[in-house]
Protein backbone atom coordinates (compact mmCIF):
# COMPACT_ATOMS: atom_id res chain seq x y z
CA UNK A 1 0.00 0.00 0.00
CA UNK A 2 2.56 2.28 0.92
CA UNK A 3 4.73 1.33 -2.22
CA UNK A 4 1.66 2.23 -4.45
CA UNK A 5 1.39 5.45 -2.65
CA UNK A 6 4.37 6.71 -3.22
CA UNK A 7 4.55 5.60 -6.80
CA UNK A 8 1.51 7.25 -7.44
CA UNK A 9 2.67 10.98 -5.22
CA UNK A 10 6.14 10.45 -7.65
CA UNK A 11 3.84 10.64 -11.04
CA UNK A 12 1.83 13.24 -10.07
CA UNK A 13 4.75 15.53 -8.66
CA UNK A 14 6.17 14.49 -12.51
CA UNK A 15 3.59 16.27 -13.86
CA UNK A 16 2.62 19.26 -11.40
CA UNK A 17 6.22 20.22 -11.13
CA UNK A 18 7.33 21.05 -14.53
CA UNK A 19 3.34 22.42 -15.08
CA UNK A 20 4.82 24.71 -11.27
CA UNK A 21 7.96 25.97 -13.03
CA UNK A 22 8.78 25.96 -16.63
CA UNK A 23 5.52 26.40 -18.51
CA UNK A 24 3.15 29.90 -18.64
CA UNK A 25 0.70 30.45 -16.48
CA UNK A 26 -2.12 28.88 -18.73
CA UNK A 27 -1.07 25.40 -18.04
CA UNK A 28 -0.80 25.50 -14.24
CA UNK A 29 -4.40 26.85 -14.88
CA UNK A 30 -5.62 23.87 -17.26
CA UNK A 31 -3.81 21.23 -15.21
CA UNK A 32 -6.38 22.97 -11.66
CA UNK A 33 -8.78 23.01 -13.92
CA UNK A 34 -8.77 18.86 -14.84
CA UNK A 35 -8.08 18.38 -10.99
CA UNK A 36 -12.02 20.15 -10.77
CA UNK A 37 -13.72 18.77 -13.10
CA UNK A 38 -12.37 15.20 -12.20
CA UNK A 39 -13.23 16.05 -8.33
CA UNK A 40 -16.91 17.15 -9.85
CA UNK A 41 -17.20 14.08 -11.73
CA UNK A 42 -16.39 12.29 -8.23
CA UNK A 43 -18.80 14.70 -6.22
CA UNK A 44 -21.69 13.55 -8.39
CA UNK A 45 -20.89 10.04 -8.27
CA UNK A 46 -21.01 9.66 -4.12
CA UNK A 47 -24.22 12.04 -4.59
CA UNK A 48 -25.74 9.38 -6.90
CA UNK A 49 -23.69 6.40 -7.48
CA UNK A 50 -26.21 4.73 -9.05
CA UNK A 51 -26.33 7.49 -11.74
CA UNK A 52 -23.11 6.99 -14.29
CA UNK A 53 -24.46 9.62 -16.69
CA UNK A 54 -25.40 12.07 -14.24
CA UNK A 55 -22.06 11.88 -12.77
CA UNK A 56 -20.41 13.32 -16.62
CA UNK A 57 -23.18 15.59 -16.92
CA UNK A 58 -22.48 16.87 -13.82
CA UNK A 59 -18.45 17.36 -14.82
CA UNK A 60 -19.79 19.44 -17.60
CA UNK A 61 -21.41 21.20 -15.89
CA UNK A 62 -19.14 22.25 -13.71
CA UNK A 63 -16.79 22.98 -16.52
CA UNK A 64 -19.63 25.35 -17.99
CA UNK A 65 -19.52 27.00 -15.25
CA UNK A 66 -16.60 28.29 -14.91
CA UNK A 67 -15.66 28.68 -19.01
CA UNK A 68 -18.89 30.70 -18.71
CA UNK A 69 -17.66 33.48 -15.91
CA UNK A 70 -14.39 33.56 -17.34
CA UNK A 71 -16.01 34.32 -20.86
CA UNK A 72 -17.99 36.88 -19.10
CA UNK A 73 -14.62 38.68 -17.96
CA UNK A 74 -16.75 40.10 -15.25
CA UNK A 75 -14.58 39.85 -11.85
CA UNK A 76 -17.32 40.89 -9.81
CA UNK A 77 -19.26 37.50 -10.78
CA UNK A 78 -16.08 35.16 -9.93
CA UNK A 79 -15.90 37.01 -6.24
CA UNK A 80 -19.31 36.34 -5.34
CA UNK A 81 -18.51 32.68 -5.89
CA UNK A 82 -16.05 32.87 -3.79
CA UNK A 83 -17.79 34.94 -1.24
CA UNK A 84 -21.01 32.19 -1.65
CA UNK A 85 -18.29 29.54 -1.08
CA UNK A 86 -16.93 31.54 1.93
CA UNK A 87 -20.33 31.89 3.49
CA UNK A 88 -20.94 28.50 3.50
CA UNK A 89 -18.28 27.23 4.82
CA UNK A 90 -18.00 29.65 7.75
CA UNK A 91 -21.33 29.44 8.72
CA UNK A 92 -23.43 26.49 6.87
CA UNK A 93 -20.49 23.75 7.00
CA UNK A 94 -20.12 24.06 11.06
CA UNK A 95 -24.07 23.17 11.47
CA UNK A 96 -23.81 20.46 8.68
CA UNK A 97 -20.55 18.76 10.64
CA UNK A 98 -22.24 19.56 13.83
CA UNK A 99 -25.38 16.48 12.56
CA UNK A 100 -22.50 14.13 12.55
CA UNK A 101 -24.36 11.00 10.86
CA UNK A 102 -27.90 12.22 11.59
CA UNK A 103 -28.49 13.92 8.60
CA UNK A 104 -31.13 12.54 6.04
CA UNK A 105 -28.51 12.30 3.29
CA UNK A 106 -31.96 11.56 0.70
CA UNK A 107 -33.32 14.40 1.65
CA UNK A 108 -30.07 16.86 1.17
CA UNK A 109 -29.16 15.23 -1.98
CA UNK A 110 -30.21 18.28 -4.03
CA UNK A 111 -28.45 20.62 -1.37
CA UNK A 112 -25.29 18.54 -1.80
CA UNK A 113 -25.78 18.78 -6.12
CA UNK A 114 -26.13 22.82 -5.51
CA UNK A 115 -23.10 23.68 -3.31
CA UNK A 116 -20.82 21.38 -5.22
CA UNK A 117 -21.41 23.43 -8.10
CA UNK A 118 -20.63 26.71 -6.15
CA UNK A 119 -17.34 25.66 -3.83
CA UNK A 120 -15.67 23.45 -6.99
CA UNK A 121 -15.30 26.08 -8.99
CA UNK A 122 -14.80 28.84 -6.40
CA UNK A 123 -11.82 26.69 -5.56
CA UNK A 124 -10.63 26.84 -9.17
CA UNK A 125 -11.21 30.57 -9.10
CA UNK A 126 -8.96 30.81 -6.05
CA UNK A 127 -6.14 28.87 -7.28
CA UNK A 128 -5.89 30.52 -10.28
CA UNK A 129 -6.24 34.19 -8.32
CA UNK A 130 -3.24 33.44 -5.91
CA UNK A 131 -0.80 32.44 -9.12
CA UNK A 132 -1.65 35.48 -10.07
CA UNK A 133 -0.45 36.95 -6.86
CA UNK A 134 2.83 34.86 -7.59
CA UNK A 135 3.79 31.53 -7.54
CA UNK A 136 5.65 31.86 -3.86
CA UNK A 137 2.24 33.07 -2.70
CA UNK A 138 -0.01 30.02 -4.42
CA UNK A 139 2.25 27.78 -2.99
CA UNK A 140 2.87 28.88 0.27
CA UNK A 141 -1.01 29.08 0.86
CA UNK A 142 -1.05 25.63 -0.27
CA UNK A 143 1.80 24.12 2.19
CA UNK A 144 -0.36 25.61 4.96
CA UNK A 145 -2.84 22.88 4.34
CA UNK A 146 0.11 20.49 4.14
CA UNK A 147 1.60 21.44 7.26
CA UNK A 148 -1.66 21.27 9.16
CA UNK A 149 -2.49 18.01 7.95
CA UNK A 150 1.03 16.19 8.23
CA UNK A 151 1.29 17.94 11.75
CA UNK A 152 -2.42 16.80 12.53
CA UNK A 153 -1.30 13.31 11.56
CA UNK A 154 2.10 12.17 13.33
CA UNK A 155 1.50 14.83 16.69
CA UNK A 156 -2.12 12.90 16.49
CA UNK A 157 -0.86 9.35 16.38
CA UNK A 158 1.92 10.16 18.89
CA UNK A 159 -0.34 12.05 21.69
CA UNK A 160 -4.32 11.87 20.46
CA UNK A 161 -6.16 10.79 22.91
CA UNK A 162 -9.36 12.74 22.19
CA UNK A 163 -11.87 12.39 19.36
CA UNK A 164 -12.50 15.26 17.42
CA UNK A 165 -14.98 13.69 15.40
CA UNK A 166 -15.53 10.60 16.63
CA UNK A 167 -18.47 9.27 14.71
CA UNK A 168 -17.42 11.37 11.00
CA UNK A 169 -13.44 10.54 11.31
CA UNK A 170 -12.35 8.46 13.70
CA UNK A 171 -8.54 8.97 13.14
CA UNK A 172 -8.79 12.29 13.88
CA UNK A 173 -8.21 13.80 17.56
CA UNK A 174 -7.91 17.19 19.37
CA UNK A 175 -4.97 17.11 19.41
CA UNK A 176 -3.68 16.52 16.61
CA UNK A 177 -5.35 19.09 15.54
CA UNK A 178 -4.07 21.59 17.76
CA UNK A 179 -0.34 20.08 17.38
CA UNK A 180 -1.22 21.10 13.61
CA UNK A 181 -2.19 24.54 14.27
CA UNK A 182 1.11 25.17 16.61
CA UNK A 183 3.41 24.04 13.32
CA UNK A 184 1.09 26.13 11.34
CA UNK A 185 1.85 28.90 13.32
CA UNK A 186 5.62 28.32 13.26
CA UNK A 187 5.05 27.97 9.60
CA UNK A 188 3.14 31.08 9.18
CA UNK A 189 6.23 32.73 11.27
CA UNK A 190 9.26 31.30 8.96
CA UNK A 191 7.59 32.35 5.66
CA UNK A 192 7.82 36.24 7.30
CA UNK A 193 10.64 36.04 8.27
CA UNK A 194 12.75 34.39 5.73
CA UNK A 195 10.24 34.84 2.21
CA UNK A 196 9.86 38.73 0.69
CA UNK A 197 6.95 40.23 2.61
CA UNK A 198 4.64 41.18 -0.45
CA UNK A 199 5.08 37.05 -1.37
CA UNK A 200 2.81 35.25 1.15
CA UNK A 201 -0.25 35.78 2.68
CA UNK A 202 1.41 35.72 6.05
CA UNK A 203 4.10 38.62 5.06
CA UNK A 204 1.35 40.85 3.54
CA UNK A 205 -0.96 41.11 6.62
CA UNK A 206 1.72 40.98 9.14
CA UNK A 207 2.58 44.26 7.11
CA UNK A 208 -0.64 45.47 6.82
CA UNK A 209 -2.64 44.45 9.92
CA UNK A 210 -0.03 43.32 12.22
CA UNK A 211 1.15 40.02 14.01
CA UNK A 212 -2.16 39.13 15.72
CA UNK A 213 -4.02 39.58 13.25
CA UNK A 214 -1.69 37.61 11.18
CA UNK A 215 -1.70 34.59 13.33
CA UNK A 216 -5.83 34.59 13.81
CA UNK A 217 -5.59 34.82 10.04
CA UNK A 218 -3.62 31.42 10.28
CA UNK A 219 -5.77 29.94 13.22
CA UNK A 220 -9.21 30.38 10.83
CA UNK A 221 -7.57 28.92 7.70
CA UNK A 222 -6.23 25.85 9.40
CA UNK A 223 -10.06 25.48 11.19
CA UNK A 224 -11.01 25.76 8.27
CA UNK A 225 -8.70 22.88 6.14
CA UNK A 226 -10.49 20.66 9.08
CA UNK A 227 -14.02 21.73 7.83
CA UNK A 228 -12.82 20.38 4.68
CA UNK A 229 -11.31 16.90 5.60
CA UNK A 230 -14.24 16.45 7.62
CA UNK A 231 -16.75 17.71 5.51
CA UNK A 232 -15.69 15.49 2.45
CA UNK A 233 -15.36 12.35 5.32
CA UNK A 234 -18.56 12.83 6.55
CA UNK A 235 -20.46 13.33 2.90
CA UNK A 236 -18.41 9.75 2.35
CA UNK A 237 -19.71 8.11 5.01
CA UNK A 238 -23.30 9.19 4.58
CA UNK A 239 -22.79 7.98 0.66
CA UNK A 240 -21.40 4.68 2.12
CA UNK A 241 -18.26 4.66 0.22
CA UNK A 242 -14.59 4.54 1.53
CA UNK A 243 -13.05 7.19 -1.09
CA UNK A 244 -14.19 9.32 -3.40
CA UNK A 245 -12.82 7.28 -6.15
CA UNK A 246 -9.71 5.13 -7.15
CA UNK A 247 -8.39 7.38 -9.87
CA UNK A 248 -5.40 7.99 -7.92
CA UNK A 249 -4.11 4.22 -6.28
CA UNK A 250 -3.23 4.66 -2.99
CA UNK A 251 -4.57 8.07 -2.50
CA UNK A 252 -8.64 7.55 -3.87
CA UNK A 253 -9.98 10.21 -5.46
CA UNK A 254 -8.50 13.39 -6.93
CA UNK A 255 -11.54 14.71 -3.99
CA UNK A 256 -9.93 13.02 -1.14
CA UNK A 257 -6.79 14.83 -1.89
CA UNK A 258 -8.20 18.37 -2.50
CA UNK A 259 -10.68 18.34 0.39
CA UNK A 260 -8.69 20.42 2.44
CA UNK A 261 -8.08 23.00 -0.21
CA UNK A 262 -11.73 23.82 -0.93
CA UNK A 263 -12.44 25.95 1.92
CA UNK A 264 -9.22 27.12 2.72
CA UNK A 265 -8.32 28.26 -0.67
CA UNK A 266 -11.30 30.64 -1.30
CA UNK A 267 -10.97 32.43 1.88
CA UNK A 268 -7.30 32.99 1.35
CA UNK A 269 -8.15 34.44 -1.70
CA UNK A 270 -10.32 36.71 -0.41
CA UNK A 271 -8.02 37.30 2.67
CA UNK A 272 -5.32 37.93 -0.21
CA UNK A 273 -8.06 40.63 -1.75
CA UNK A 274 -8.08 42.73 1.78
CA UNK A 275 -4.16 43.64 1.76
Amino acid sequence: MLKTRVITALLLLAVLLPTLFLLPTFYLGAFFLVAMIIASWEWSRMIAPGAKWAAWLYAVFCLVIILFLLGMKAVSWQFSVLMMAALFWLFVAPFILAKGMNLPFEKWKPFYSIIGLIILPATWFALVFLRELGLIFLLSSITLVWVADIGAYFIGKAFGKHKLAVNISPGKSIEGALGGLVLCYLYALLCVLYLPLGDTLFGAWAIRFGWVPMFLMVTVLVALSVFGDLFESQLKRLAGVKDSSHLLPGHGGVLDRVDALLPTMPIAALLAGLV
